[in-house]
C-alpha cells in the first residue's frame, strides 16, 4: 500500500487543522480522491459518518443524509484535496480516465460516477489511461511498475486475486505477475478490450478482442522474469518403419511357395491323365512352375 511522504503527512495535518477532522481521516480522503483521480471519492470512515461518495460539482452521499453541516464539511475536503493532487505534476491520469474495483463485500465503483452493488467474491481492479506519475505527497512504491522497463508505460493496467497485468497496445505486449512471475506475451493483432479471470480450477485469464473472447494461454509467451523464451518447436514426425522379414518367416514363405508349386503341378497331372491336358502341355506347365522355386 502507498505511503505518504513526510511532506505529505504535513500536508495533511494542515487539512486535519483547517476542516476540524483527524488527521487520520484527512489522510483515508485524500486516497480515496487519488483512486478517483481527483475527481471522485468512495470513503468509509467513522468522521464521514460511515460510508459515502462524492462526486465533483455537488454530489454526495453520506450514511447520516440529513447531515448538512457534515455535508458541506466533507465536500470542502474533498475540494481542496482535488484541487492539491491537480497541481502536483503528472500525478493524475490525463485523457478519458476508466476504472473498476471489486471486492468480497460486493460494492464497486466506475469511474463513470455510478455506483452499484455486486455479489461475487474476489478482488479486482481495472484502470485505462496513463500511470499515476511521481508525487512529493507519496513514498515511491518500487511495486508500482513491476513490468519490465522497455516497455514503456501501459495502456491499461489491472489486478484480480492473485495476478496483475498491464496492456501495452503500441509495443502489442501484455504483461502479467503471477506469484511474482512477470511473463510477457505477443498480444499479435489483438484489439485488447478488457481482461477478465475465470474463477474456478486454473483460475485463467481471458481477455475480449475483435475476434471475440480469447484465452490467455493461445498468446505465444515472449519473456518470463527478463529472461527470453524461446518458442516451442512443433514435435518431430514419427514414421513407422516396416517390419523386416525375419529368417523365419522367409523360411516359411519359401516352403509355403514350394508346397503350392507341387499341389499344382499333381492337379496338373491328373488333368493329363484325364485327357484334358496333352503330354507337351503338361511339360510345359510343369516346367513353368518348376522355375519358380
Amino acid at each position: 500500500m502507498q505511503q505518504l511522504s513526510p511532506e505529505g503527512h504535513r500536508i495533511a495535518s494542515d487539512l486535519a487543522q483547517r476542516h476540524g477532522f483527524s488527521t487520520d481521516a484527512v489522510t483515508h480522503m485524500l486516497f480515496a480522491v487519488l483512486n478517483g483521480n481527483g475527481s471522485m471519492a468512495q470513503f468509509n470512515h467513522p468522521e464521514f459518518a460511515g460510508s459515502g461518495q462524492w462526486m465533483q460539482g455537488g454530489m454526495m452521499m453520506l450514511g447520516d443524509m440529513f447531515n448538512y453541516n457534515l455535508k458541506g464539511r466533507v465536500d470542502a475536503l474533498c475540494n481542496d484535496i482535488s484541487n492539491l493532487l491537480a497541481n502536483q505534476p503528472g500525478l493524475l491520469q490525463s485523457g478519458s480516465f476508466q476504472s473498476q474495483s471489486q471486492s468480497g463485500g460486493g460494492q464497486q465503483q466506475q469511474g463513470g460516477g455510478s455506483y452499484q452493488q455486486q455479489s461475487g467474491g474476489g478482488n479486482q481492479s481495472q484502470a485505462n489511461g496513463g500511470m499515476m506519475g511521481q508525487s512529493s505527497l507519496f513514498v515511491p512504491d518500487p511495486r508500482a511498475h513491476w513490468w519490465p522497463a522497455e516497455l514503456g508505460q501501459p495502456s491499461s493496467t489491472g489486478s484480480q486475486n492473485n495476478l496483475r497485468y498491464a496492456y501495452f497496445s503500441g509495443a502489442r505486449r501484455l504483461a502479467v505477475d503471477s506469484g511474482g512471475d512477470v511473463w510477457v506475451y505477443d498480444t499479435l493483432d489483438h484489439q485488447i478490450g478488457g481482461f477478465s479471470q475465470q474463477q474456478g480450477m486454473g483460475s485463467s485469464i481471458i481477455f475480449t478482442s475483435q475476434y471475440g473472447t480469447v484465452s490467455l494461454s493461445s498468446l505465444p509467451v515472449v519473456s518470463r522474469n527478463g529472461q527470453t523464451v524461446e518458442p516451442t518447436p512443433p514435435p518431430a514426425p514419427s514414421f513407422t518403419a516396416p517390419a523386416s522379414s525375419s529368417p523365419s518367416n522367409a523360411s516359411s514363405g519359401n516352403s509355403v511357395n514350394e508346397t503350392n508349386i507341387f499341389d499344382a503341378i499333381a492337379r496338373l497331372g491328373e488333368l493329363r491323365d484325364k485327357g484334358i491336358l496333352t503330354d507337351d502341355e503338361f511339360s510345359a506347365k510343369k516346367s513353368e512352375l518348376l522355375a519358380r522355386l
